[in-house]
């Protein structure tokens, strides 16, 4: 599975409200909650990349192609062994993960990869990041991987801070990704944690 980028402007009306805290819950996606992640997504990525890239490169961030590439995604084209996780508010979906085998060229099997997360700015601060990241941990131990990896942009701060708070730590590698049409960049900088169960430590030092 790999993180949808940008294609072609939509202009759809896409206008929903993000939900209440209300019966909030972070669930494996289904292939109808497409277009809301496409939704949320978009809203997003907008926001994320507003202040490095320029304002005709950000309104191509739009619904439709994002959405599209879930489906696709979600009926099996492209998942690999990713996993996408939305996090709902009752039965709307304000926000999403998505969790896969890590393409770093110095990545080994135990490693996973955080693709991407986002909570529609409606619905931050009610705790929907940190269930969507606990639940990309649980996805990633039950798929034997004990190291999890990120690639925020170097500019998100709050992002950052969010991932170093739950155990995220720089470990001194970073990228430059192409986002637009003509070839611009963003870098992002890697971030790394020991995800293992501690309950495979104790495991290990009972059997020794």
């Amino acid at each position: 599975m790999s993180q949808p980028h940008h294609h072609a402007p939509d202009h759809e009306d896409h206008s929903q409200q993000a939900g209440s805290l209300a019966d909030a819950s972070v669930r494996v996606a289904r292939l109808s909650d497409a277009p809301a992640v496409g939704f949320v997504q978009a809203v997003v990525f907008r926001e994320a990349y507003a202040a490095v890239l320029a304002p005709e490169v950000t309104e191509q961030f739009q619904p439709q192609p994002f959405a599209s590439a879930w489906r696709a995604t979600l009926q099996g084209a492209a998942s690999g062994d990713g996993v996408l996780l939305v996090a709902c508010a009752g039965e709307q979906v304000v926000g999403f993960a998505a969790v896969g085998a890590s393409s770093d060229p110095d990545a080994g099997d135990e490693t996973a990869e955080l693709l991407v997360l986002g909570v529609h700015p409606d619905a931050r601060r009610q705790g929907h990041g940190s269930r969507l990241l606990h639940a990309v941990v649980d996805t990633a131990r039950a798929r034997g991987r004990s190291v999890l990896t990120a690639w925020p942009l170097a500019s998100a701060e709050e992002v950052r801070a969010f991932l170093a708070a739950a155990g995220l730590a720089p470990d001194g590698a970073h990228r430059d990704r192409v986002v637009g049409p003509e070839g611009e960049t963003v870098t992002e900088v890697r971030l790394t944690a020991s995800v293992q169960d501690p309950a495979d430590d104790r495991a290990v030092e009972e059997s020794q």
